[in-house]
């Protein structure tokens, strides 16, 4: 994949997650279900906007976060607090999905959404800071040429 191809999926996934958090917004008072499944998936495709600057990506929803985890979070490039926010919003979801009777609370939602949109500006400001330098880069390398 070349960079250009991998800057345009990054960009793909943003908008994804930003549309996934706008219907938990816009759900949190209709199905609370619903608005933390969507907002656990903007966390999800946040997540994949910057992997796919690395050209990774995984079939499995644990393999998304393990490689984030590894490669984001315990680098440095993210705050550690996102580690258990990308946990607690995974297993939310898997037991929303997949539990039967599983009670969802008004708070725990509304604090996931807000997760949810801490994450995603994140990964905005670090794709638009690594792009801005790639940038510079490239300036220099002409300003060189000349």
């Amino acid at each position: 994949m070349t960079d250009e191809n991998r800057k345009n999926m990054s960009a793909y996934r943003i908008e994804q997650a930003k549309e996934c958090l706008i219907t938990a917004e816009a759900t949190v008072d209709i199905s609370l279900k619903t608005a933390a499944n969507r907002s656990y998936y903007c966390i999800f495709h946040s997540m994949r906007a910057v992997l796919a600057i690395d050209g990774f990506d995984s079939k499995k929803h644990s393999g998304v976060i393990s490689y984030f985890r590894l490669n984001y979070i315990k680098s440095g490039k993210f705050d550690e607090s996102f580690s258990d926010i990308i946990g607690n919003a995974f297993s939310i979801r898997n037991n929303s999905d997949y539990v039967d009777f599983f009670i969802l609370q008004k708070g725990d939602v509304t604090t996931q959404i807000a997760n949810a949109k801490r994450l995603l500006g994140a990964v905005e400001d670090y794709i638009n800071s690594l792009y801005e330098e790639i940038s510079k880069e490239d300036r220099h390398t002409y300003n060189e040429s000349d």
